[in-house]
């Protein structure tokens, strides 16, 4: 059986694709050669027969120990049992032209007996492929796809698996790789394990060596940008928002998405961490990734595209997988992605403002794809839309959204104002003070707390966002009001939601977990309140949450205490990182930085 709770997995990552291997030492997840391909192994949200590679003692474990190499995506798993002590060593080779994933069998002590369980399957785990020996490797292949495994183990086929048993006693060390290739062309020679691995921890130490923080949250910074790096897309710089797809937002539900692409709304954070962590290369390949994905017409601007750009991410079911902790359905594919959401506006132009901060290069086709989508704005920003959260609910008026119109406008007329770039400042002035007057007279409360929507009465998290991006001073008694009212009555034990399911009409069924970016964001709002004692203590509380190998998922269940949701999430990684420099020193606070206006 597969692990019952998102803890238990590790992420592997080669900067194209990822692999999630849990405590027991079976790969149960991977998508190749890209992080939206199909699944080779799906027993993540299946059972063992829609594909997974085991490798464990084959005695009973008492013990597992596991981590990561520090600054780097190689896992060590430990196993302790009566006959003696095994780790094992599971890494992805930063991309070559040899996809692949290798695991090592290291004995440290006594003679442990060892199993290999290899399921191989494709298409999410739908399609058992033909398997064939060619020499010492084992092929299989089925359509286009080809996987081959390379080891000097004995293995055997049996009811439509691979699997071997052998032994290792102290220093002994048995090697496995698995190379994804086109089953039209022969697989490419094995490398040498030992040497891949070498290479492997010099590419990711030399990586992780660049980070520019300092600090008590030196580590926790690394350890996240690390994660963030291994979700990114080498070849175009895009960084998908997490490695998997339908992993729960409410066990047994229906909340489940596919979070293998890149959304739009991620470039801002994203860009302000890397720059904030000295990462300007990958930085400015994120965007310019954005640049590429949103050219075209603006009312074709989409919040979401895939790892190189694409714009067809056709949502449908996968029926035959019965879902993590039974959770039905199965996604691939994101229909939010033909939704309109106005925040995406302010996201784009705010990305690129940060970048011109830090001293980005910018060419005259971003300044000019920027103009063309704020004279779409400046009609469109008056229509209601599906809103940060993607609600499959009708269409409202979101505050958070025309907060973000407000954040284009003053961005576009920042870049004239200060940078010098041609553009009507003061046509889009005038429309900065219109969107902003509109907010006040239409999404506050009579109790002077800012509302979800423009005529509700709900709270919503995202309204955090107003003094992090500069649209009003934390100073400002509405602020203030709409932080305490979403302490009051938008949290759990602490933990913020995004907003109460039963209040807000989002199309779906059931509930969902508190939210971690929200609550990065509620610990982001208390600094910049003065409350740096209760901000610094929320930050811990959500720093304890990581697994033990340092990853989030997007969600955590305050009552059955366990994360939730997509899994490693790269927003609550990034705003793990963002808020760490909010607690630093002024000069590297990362919200103040956002909102910096002059």
């Amino acid at each position: 059986m597969s692990p019952s709770r998102i803890e238990d997995y590790a992420m592997l990552g080669d900067t194209e694709t990822a692999a999630l291997v849990g405590l027991d030492g079976s790969v149960d997840w991977l998508c190749t050669p890209r992080f939206d391909s199909p699944a080779c192994f799906a027993a993540l949200l299946g059972d063992e027969d829609n594909g997974r590679w085991r490798i464990a003692p084959a005695t009973e474990v008492h013990r597992v120990e596991r981590s990561y190499r520090p600054g780097t995506l190689i896992l060590d798993t430990t196993f302790h049992t009566a006959e003696g002590t095994v780790t094992l060593v599971d890494f992805m080779v930063p991309r070559d032209e040899r996809p692949n994933l290798l695991r090592i069998v290291r004995g440290r002590s006594g003679r442990v007996p060892m199993v290999m369980d290899l399921r191989m399957r494709f298409d999410y785990g739908s399609i058992v492929p033909w398997v064939r020996r060619d020499g010492d490797r084992l092929l299989a292949v089925a359509g286009p796809e080809g996987l081959c495994l390379d080891t000097p183990v004995e293995t055997r086929g049996r009811d439509h698996r691979t699997e071997a048993h052998f032994s290792v006693g102290a220093g002994d060390e048995v090697p496995f790789e698995l190379a994804t290739f086109p089953s039209h062309l022969p697989p490419s020679p094995a490398p040498d394990v030992q040497s891949a691995l070498a290479y492997t921890e010099r590419w990711w130490k030399g990586w992780s060596a660049r980070c520019a923080t300092e600090g008590e949250f030196a580590d926790v910074v690394r350890d996240s940008l690390v994660v963030l790096k291994g979700l990114t897309y080498g070849p175009t710089g895009g960084i998908v928002a997490a490695a998997t797809t339908s992993l729960p937002e409410d066990p047994g539900g229906e909340r489940n998405w596919d979070y293998r692409y890149c959304w739009l709304r991620d470039a801002t954070f994203t860009l302000m961490t890397l720059l904030s962590a000295g990462y300007v290369e990958e930085a400015g390949a994120w965007r310019e990734w954005l640049m590429r994905a949103v050219a075209g017409e603006p009312d074709k601007l989409q919040i979401m595209y895939g790892v190189a750009g694409e714009r067809r991410l056709t949502e449908f079911e996968v029926p035959w997988l019965g879902g993590f902790l039974d959770s039905r359905p199965v996604r691939v594919g994101n229909a939010a992605s033909e939704q309109f959401q106005l925040d995406v506006f302010g996201e784009v132009l705010d990305a690129s403002h940060q970048a011109r901060l830090a001293g980005l290069h910018e060419g005259p086709q971003s300044w000019a794809l920027q103009k063309v989508l704020m004279d779409y704005l400046e009609g469109a920003w008056k229509e209601p839309d599906e809103g940060i959260w993607e609600v499959r609910g009708s269409r409202q008026h979101f505050t958070h959204s025309k907060v973000m119109a407000w954040v284009a406008a003053d961005r576009a007329t920042l870049a004239v104002e200060r940078f010098g770039l041609d553009g009507p400042a003061d046509r889009w002035r005038r429309l900065r003070e219109d969107i902003h007057r509109d907010i006040l007279d239409r999404g506050v409360r009579a109790d002077g707390v800012f509302t979800q929507a423009y005529g509700s009465e709900a709270l919503d998290a995202s309204l955090l966002m107003m003094p992090l991006v500069g649209f009003l001073p934390p100073t400002d008694e509405r602020v203030r009001n709409t932080v305490e009212a979403i302490e009051r009555e938008l949290t759990h034990d602490g933990f913020v939601l995004r907003y109460r399911t039963e209040h807000t009409d989002d199309g779906l069924r059931g509930g969902e977990g508190a939210f971690l970016l929200c609550t990065f964001w509620l610990a982001d709002c208390l600094a910049l309140l003065g409350r740096t004692a209760d901000a610094r203590a929320l930050y811990e509380r959500l720093v304890a949450l990581r697994n033990d190998v340092g990853l989030l998922s997007e969600e955590y269940d305050p009552v059955g205490r366990r994360l939730l949701g997509n899994f490693p999430q790269a927003f609550s990684h990034v705003s793990l990182v963002n808020t760490a420099l909010n607690l630093g020193t002024k000069e590297h606070r990362a919200s103040e930085h956002r909102a910096q206006r002059a």
